[in-house]
């Protein structure tokens, strides 16, 4: 499945940082060029909580990703640790 717009929110916003939350029966979005429709609201350093493999094949699972570039409309996220 593909990234789809309507399943990323804004949870805050402050200083530069936006914490977002994302929600998809993906099992992982660390995908090259998951994000990348959503490259003009990402910024390095923004922190994705996600619901992931939300279609109940298995139970469903929360990870932390952090924008770790985001260039020339390519966003790149990394499991956050």
């Amino acid at each position: 499945m593909a990234y789809n717009s309507s399943d990323l929110s804004v949870l805050a916003y402050a200083n530069n940082f936006t914490l977002w939350h994302y929600v998809t029966t993906d099992d992982s979005v660390t995908s090259t060029g998951y994000f990348n429709k959503a490259s003009e609201m990402l910024r390095v350093g923004d922190l994705i909580i996600a619901n992931v493999d939300t279609d109940g094949s298995t139970a469903t699972i929360t990870k932390f990703y952090i924008v770790t570039a985001n260039t020339g409309g390519a966003v790149t996220v990394t499991v956050y640790s």
